[in-house]
């Protein structure tokens, strides 16, 4: 995949309509601090076009990406932020689940989780919850660069017992430092878009 073009061309809030796309669209969702931003800046060749934040819980809104004009990639507002209160996280979760089942573009979901931790129970939530929405979510495991390579096949191993993952599951290790799984994800967003 070579990215050409990169457009924010819609950002969405609590009572935003969901936009009406013509291409694919693939979503992004993790926990605050799991590197998200980090991610999806890296997928497109972007220093900072995803505002990446020392601030957890910066992205309060669901951003359309559009890329190449062939597929949006579509960055969920982060879940388990601590010190958002119980009304912004209701909003959000609401705003989540709308999105994942109103678009009729969804084509696959990327959950992010932190290859340093066993998936926590937000995670664990997040996972049955589009599990429950008719999605196989991609697990991408991120900050590889912060494990050594001897710890790698542990963390992974953790993440698949944790989230009950099957064979046929897909778990990617990424790094957004050393862009270590990219080509991985390329091949999916390949597939999605000639599909």
């Amino acid at each position: 995949m070579v990215i050409k073009n990169v457009n924010l061309e819609t950002v969405c809030g609590i009572t935003s309509k969901l936009p009406d796309n013509v291409h694919p669209e693939v979503a992004f969702a993790g926990k605050s601090n799991v590197g998200k931003s980090s991610l999806i800046n890296a997928l497109m060749n972007r220093k900072s076009y995803a505002r990446t934040s020392s601030q957890p819980g910066k992205t309060q809104t669901i951003n359309f990406y559009n890329i190449n004009d062939s597929i949006y990639f579509v960055d969920l507002p982060g879940y388990g932020y601590a010190n958002a209160n119980i009304k912004v996280k209701e909003k959000w979760g609401k705003m989540i689940e709308r999105y994942l089942n109103k678009s009729g573009q969804l084509k696959q979901v990327f959950l992010l989780i932190d290859i340093r931790h066993a998936p926590g129970k937000n995670d664990i939530q997040m996972y049955d919850w589009i599990v429950s929405n008719g999605f196989r979510p991609i697990i991408i495991a991120t900050k590889l660069d912060k494990l050594k390579r001897s710890e790698v096949q542990k963390a992974v191993k953790l993440i698949k017992e944790t989230l009950k993952l099957t064979p046929e599951d897909v778990l990617i290790p990424f790094s957004a430092e050393t862009k270590a799984g990219r080509d991985e994800i390329y091949e999916i967003l390949d597939g999605i878009i000639e599909d």
